[in-house]
């Protein structure tokens, strides 16, 4: 009888599967066991709730927290189908959802490296379901993955695709933070132009990304004019709104900053840290673009976002699949020389080291909750209190050296 062996992918990919469905069900009840709140997702199904009842939007506070909106209304627009489906159903869709988008995140991330094998995308999803910001995200039944899935679905389309911009412009629509994308590829465009180069790309992209924007924002205004001209009037500017600034949960540069210098207000060191920090992060991320480096430079964007932010809380930092997927796919690429072995390696330590930050939940090892804990934090509670920017710094400055190192050589 003759054997025929099956390609070693058609092998590899049913094993890959099986351990992250096995993975994905370990997550399953290890949530329904840690009896998840998902209270995000309690919010956002009475914003649906006051859309259509017609109520001040913006005056809401809901669930035990007192909880306000905080979203631009269009978001709470696309909250509306929630309050057709009852408390259970809503919360098993919302996990199950939540689960698909991150297999679609790990695609979209490894697409971005040209490193898209079937069997990859699982074993790295059954990895990554595990993170801190991930496992949060899942527990409050945040949107972080949908946004991430709509820039990364934008970012990964061929160069002058009809929808080229869609993506962001939508995620902008529903939660400001993915606009930076918008402002990286614009100010790609016109540095390009300005060497007298082919800039059109970024800027029809850029394009895209504002009329989807304006779009659904009109949508909102239309449906919600009331709320439309509080949220862009006054509650946009009211990041007090969101939560106390010196949260553990809280991993931004003002986070940071306010737990640093135990206050609740860093004021002028928290703006000219972020000023900085910003420029130098859109710095690297169009240095990247311009240098053909897409991935690189949508991480960095990524990281300058959630640092320079007001309140960037743990979940948001689900950016942090991509940031250990270019260092380690970069790690294991093919090197030629020493200078390309050091720099292999250095990537791989330093994916390792990242994975570790967001799966150690460190962060949470710290005095924090009632009673404004985090404003009395010792040095070693303030150092695991700031992991996140930390090795948000660190991937920056590892991209920007690599990008300086190839100037130079070029």
């Amino acid at each position: 009888m003759t054997v025929i062996a099956l390609p070693r992918v058609r092998r590899r990919a049913p094993v890959a599967l099986g351990a992250c469905l096995l993975s994905f069900a370990a997550f399953w009840w290890a949530q329904r066991a840690a009896h998840v709140s998902m209270i995000d997702l309690m919010v956002y199904r009475a914003e649906g709730e006051t859309v259509r009842a017609g109520g001040d939007l913006y005056a809401l506070r809901t669930t035990e927290a007192h909880l306000p909106t905080t979203y631009p209304p269009f978001a709470a627009l696309l909250f509306t189908p929630l309050t057709l489906l009852d408390t259970s159903t809503m919360r098993t869709l919302a996990t199950a959802g939540n689960l698909a988008l991150l297999v679609v995140f790990v695609a979209l991330s490894l697409r971005l490296v040209d490193h898209a094998r079937v069997e990859g995308v699982w074993w790295a999803s059954a990895a990554a379901v595990w993170c801190e910001p991930v496992w949060t995200t899942v527990r409050y039944g945040q949107i972080n993955l949908l946004l991430g899935v709509l820039v990364l679905w934008d970012l990964t389309r061929r160069p002058g695709h009809r929808w080229a911009g869609v993506g962001i412009g939508l995620a902008a629509a529903i939660k400001l933070t993915p606009a930076l994308f918008a402002v990286s590829l614009l100010v790609t465009g016109v540095v390009a132009y300005a060497r007298r180069g082919p800039g059109g790309p970024w800027l029809r992209h850029v394009r895209g990304s504002a009329v989807a924007f304006a779009g659904a924002t009109l949508l909102a205004a239309c449906a919600l004019p009331y709320d439309s001209w509080r949220f862009w009037s006054r509650m946009v500017f009211e990041t007090g709104r969101v939560g106390l600034v010196e949260d553990t949960a809280n991993q931004s540069l003002r986070g940071v900053l306010a737990r640093l210098l135990h206050t609740t207000q860093p004021g002028f060191w928290w703006v000219a840290t972020a000023a900085v920090a910003g420029s130098l992060g859109l710095g690297v991320a169009v240095a990247a673009e311009l240098r053909g480096r897409r991935a690189w430079a949508v991480a960095a964007c990524a990281v300058t976002a959630l640092l320079i932010s007001p309140v960037s809380w743990s979940h948001h930092w689900v950016w942090c699949v991509p940031m250990v997927l270019i260092l380690g796919t970069r790690g294991r690429a093919a090197t030629v020389g020493a200078a390309q072995v050091t720099a292999a390696r250095t990537a791989l330590v330093t994916a390792a080291g990242t994975s570790l930050v967001f799966c150690s939940y460190a962060l949470w090892w710290v005095p924090h909750g009632p009673g404004r804990l985090e404003l009395r934090q010792t040095g070693a509670q303030l150092t695991l209190s700031a992991l996140y920017e930390g090795a948000g710094l660190v991937f920056l400055t590892l991209i920007g050296v690599r990008l300086w190192r190839t100037y130079r050589t070029v």
